[in-house]
């Protein structure tokens, strides 16, 4: 019989916070009620997810609490089958062994909450004793020691340590800055208002207060340390090295430091120092799968793929489940796994208690393995569980991102363009390559960086972070960029050109390679209207393929779902289509095709652009020994060739939404 509008109505005017006052006033019965009516008005909602997933804790805790063991072990599985990296679950899962009588189970469950969400103390309390029964005597110390860790925090800090790992940035925001407004220059608030606003990709802004940090408190060495990661992320590697140097001096044989050292180190072209650096660390202990996939990375940047490899297979010989060891394999692009290790990597799949970041690297690189044993059909299997894994953690909106691409156009008009016309800083170092990922912009920065007068650097986030910088305006970005004063873009271009000066080598002209830039052009000729962009284009069907099939380090969030691919090339199109407008000539598109169809025309028309001599040295790009650091970076060490031109038709059949969507002409 099918319920009333008026009973449907009433249950989904339940508020979570209903559920919580009655399980925090012990009615357990209560709550497992409204639980579950709210639980019948939502399981076909997808935008209440995360709500979902929040009445689906509460409901495990209080069938718990009222020893319903079973179903709430059957909740547990529903909540993790939905949400893998819910650290609670994880930690309800520890309970509700405990409650079995299995220690074994219950440490496997708090460790993976504690991974989750290092704010637990709850779980780490439980861990304790569990290591000591099971004679697990380094666990038992680490876990402690993060017990101390967390007891000598602030009430505040700890609470707002929980919120950030929950994902609930803006109230971990606000809760650091009250309290640093009240306790100025505490170390751990600063730190945990730079993690924040790391995850939250305020960049700068985080760079500046671990600065301040550790000039406040120089001896803090867990300070310096999130600021040499923070500095490497941002590509400023010479100023990671030498804080990495002054950690090592306090600290002569810490291996963190040491591998940071090292990974500043690749950054600066320092590649072969960096090696004997890790290969020192791992002689001390060669227990290191983590130091053998980094050792791994620097081989390959250095182009030394067979050592690379040797590294990559030694880290997954350590730890077999470690996932990042196979897609490393994988993303080398040329190596070829064999029947054995097929069989580990799928086993290792199998395993229930595989953390959710191992099982997207596994499902990648099993995918990459069958596409090279052209077993189309299993490959893509792979590929699609992979990108739905990874999808889960995407908080891509394409409501977002329409909206803009919309206000770019809006404000960024002719007669912005007009009125706005060689107000930013004249310096034309900067050529900008911009477009999507795995569209051909690697080949076009390699060709542009084997000419003399040009540095290749990387993925800079400058722009980015200006963007963000000023989304932080009231008026929010891009529409402040109306409100500015007019001198303020010039003083903006030129810290673009200072704060960028140490990723070059004393070229004349270098290369900013970030993709997503497409987004900010107008920001781009306001600041440096002398800059040059390069929009490198490749057939849309080939490029989202190739991005669906790329597990990327970060970012690029539209690209693990085919209907998110489609729309963000969309967007990008459309912004293209609309900065040629208003820009003309001020962008040039070069076709991936085009460079692989006749590489000479291609060369001189992007120099001749670039106001640069012609230099055969650019048709001869793979011979250029520079550190690459990027998924095709072996591609770009070779001549050009057209093998990947329409590896998506061997996929064909599974991509009817791209398909329907693009034309090929």
């Amino acid at each position: 019989m099918e319920k009333s509008v008026n009973e449907q109505s009433s249950k989904s005017h339940i508020k979570i916070d209903d559920i919580k006052r009655a399980l925090q006033s012990g009615d357990i019965n209560k709550t497992i009620l409204l639980s579950k009516q709210v639980l019948d008005t939502q399981d076909n909602n997808q935008n209440n997810l995360q709500e979902k997933n929040e009445v689906l804790y509460l409901l495990a805790v209080s069938q718990r609490t009222k020893g319903l063991i079973n179903e709430a072990n059957e909740t547990v599985k529903t909540l993790i089958a939905a949400d893998p990296n819910h650290a609670r679950a994880h930690q309800e899962n520890g309970y509700l062994s405990l409650s079995e009588g299995n220690k074994s189970n219950a440490a496997t469950a708090f460790a993976k909450a504690t991974r989750l969400n290092p704010a637990l103390l709850s779980s780490w309390q439980k861990l304790a004793p569990l290591y000591h029964d099971l004679n697990h005597i380094e666990g038992q110390k680490f876990a402690t020691q993060r017990i101390e860790y967390l007891m000598q925090l602030p009430a505040e800090i700890r609470g707002a340590q929980d919120l950030m790992y929950e994902g609930k940035l803006g109230l971990a925001d606000i809760i650091c800055r009250r309290f640093l407004q009240k306790h100025k220059h505490n170390v751990e608030a600063m730190m945990l208002l730079a993690e924040v606003g790391i995850k939250l990709k305020l960049f700068h802004e985080a760079e500046f207060i671990l600065e301040s940090c550790v000039e406040i408190h120089p001896k803090h060495g867990a300070a310096r340390a999130e600021f040499v990661k923070l500095l490497s992320k941002l590509g400023k590697f010479s100023q990671a090295k030498i804080q990495a140097e002054i950690l090592l001096n306090e600290y002569p044989n810490n291996h963190q430091y040491l591998a940071a050292k090292a990974s500043a180190m690749v950054g600066i072209g320092e590649v072969e120092e960096a090696i004997n650096l890790y290969q020192q660390i791992i002689s001390k202990r060669d227990e290191r799968p983590g130091i053998q996939l980094l050792l791994g990375h620097a081989y390959k940047a250095n182009g030394n793929i067979d050592q690379a490899i040797a590294a990559y297979q030694q880290a997954y010989k350590i730890r077999a489940d470690f996932g990042d060891a196979y897609w490393s394999l994988a993303n080398t692009k040329t190596y070829r796994f064999t029947d054995k290790e097929l069989v580990l990597m799928k086993a290792q799949l199998d395993r229930v208690e595989i953390d959710q970041d191992d099982k997207v690297h596994l499902e990648f690189a099993l995918a990459k393995a069958y596409e090279d044993r052209k077993q189309f059909d299993t490959a893509f299997s792979y590929y699609k569980n992979g990108n739905a894994l990874k999808n889960q953690s995407s908080h891509y909106s394409q409501t977002n991102v329409s909206e803009q691409v919309a206000a770019h156009k809006a404000v960024f008009t002719k007669d912005f363009f007009t009125t706005h016309q060689n107000i930013g800083d004249q310096a034309a170092d900067p050529i900008f390559i911009v477009g999507l990922p795995r569209a051909g912009s690697t080949l076009l920065e390699q060709i542009l960086a084997s000419h003399s007068q040009v540095d290749g650097t990387m993925e800079l986030h400058d722009v980015l972070g200006l963007a963000a910088k000023l989304s932080g305006n009231k008026s929010g970005y891009p529409n402040v960029v109306n409100e500015i004063d007019p001198t303020y873009f010039a003083r903006f271009g030129k810290k673009f050109i200072e704060d960028t000066r140490s990723y070059r080598q004393g070229a004349a002209f270098f290369i900013d390679k970030m993709p997503n830039n497409f987004m900010h052009i107008g920001l781009i000729k306001s600041i440096l209207p002398n800059a040059k962009i390069i929009d490198a284009r490749r057939d849309p069907i080939a490029c989202c393929f190739s991005g669906y099939k790329q597990l990327f380090g970060e970012g690029q969030e539209f690209s693990y779902d085919l209907d998110n691919l489609i729309h963000y090339y969309q967007a990008y199109q459309s912004l293209m289509t609309h900065w040629d407008t208003v820009l003309p000539g001020y962008v040039l598109k070069v076709q991936h095709e085009d460079v692989i169809d006749d590489l000479e025309t291609q060369v001189r028309r992007i120099l001749n652009f670039c106001q640069l001599p012609f230099e055969s040295s650019c048709l001869h790009f793979y011979k250029t020994k520079r550190t690459i650091k990027t998924p095709s970076s072996e591609q770009v060490r070779q001549p050009i060739n057209s093998a990947a031109r329409e590896q998506w038709k061997n996929f064909e059949a599974h991509l009817s939404v791209l398909t329907s969507t693009f034309s090929t002409n």
